[in-house]
């Protein structure tokens, strides 16, 4: 097999639990907190670094921002392999009981992100696999990180749904507020249906920041709290190697 295009990655050089950021400074927590991390590749957004924590195998590749350079760097991961991916990130909470450092697991996703579509009919489900899940909880409860599971809705217009949209932004999104979606994002459904419609395991935990119709507050503890987030990655990559 070739290289894949983006990710710049062949067979057998990430390992088979891969986190997927799209932030590349998270992939820079991901190497501080491994035992060992090496640099494998990078090309364009996708920067990749496999390591080990506690004699585990783990890699993390970065995929950018929004559904389509995610949707790449999935189907990517896909073709080379890869068993399980997670999705580490940040969102926006709509639920006013959710606080800055809270972990959000989606069991699923609205989905919004028309990018997709393009690849399967939006009746297909943005679902997270149950074992991804049971071990993000797993690993929240053993690290003792306070974590929220529910659905969230993922779009593709960040500026539409976002602490720096102006105006009013409860008209657009109290439907989702009423039926109690947790939490808006850019990502999440891309990852639950590239990597769902091929068999393979895709989940995501979401770091919250203080809720959207606060405007845009920044988490004074936000350095902490990217790093629970990477750490909760981490340990459920092991619980799942377990």
């Amino acid at each position: 097999m070739e290289k894949q295009h983006h990710i710049n990655l062949l067979s057998g050089e990430a390992a088979p639990t891969v986190l997927i950021p799209s932030d590349l400074g998270h992939v820079i927590n991901f190497v501080e907190l491994m035992d060992v991390a090496e640099k494998v590749t990078q090309k364009r957004e996708y920067i990749t670094y496999t390591g080990e924590k506690d004699g585990v195998k783990i890699s993390c590749t970065s995929t950018g921002l929004g559904c389509s350079p995610t949707a790449i760097g999935v189907e990517e991961l896909v073709r080379i392999g890869t068993e399980n991916i997670i999705r580490i990130g940040t969102c926006r909470a709509i639920q006013p009981y959710l606080e800055p450092g809270d972990m959000i697991i989606a069991t699923g996703a609205v989905r919004g992100d028309r990018a997709i579509e393009e690849l399967i009919p939006i009746d297909y489900p943005a679902v997270a696999d149950f074992r991804i899940v049971r071990a993000l909880i797993n690993a929240c409860e053993k690290l003792g990180f306070k974590y929220h599971l529910g659905i969230v809705r993922t779009h593709d217009a960040y500026y539409l749904e976002s602490p720096q949209t102006p105006g009013d932004l409860k008209p657009r999104l109290q439907k989702w507020i009423d039926l109690n979606v947790l939490a808006i994002d850019n990502e999440s459904s891309a990852v639950f249906v590239v990597a769902g419609m091929q068999g393979v395991k895709a989940g995501a935990i979401l770091l919250s920041g203080y809720p959207i119709f606060e405007g845009y507050s920044e988490d004074p503890d936000l350095e902490l709290h990217v790093n629970n987030l990477v750490l909760a990655g981490i340990e459920a990559a092991k619980i799942l190697h377990e």
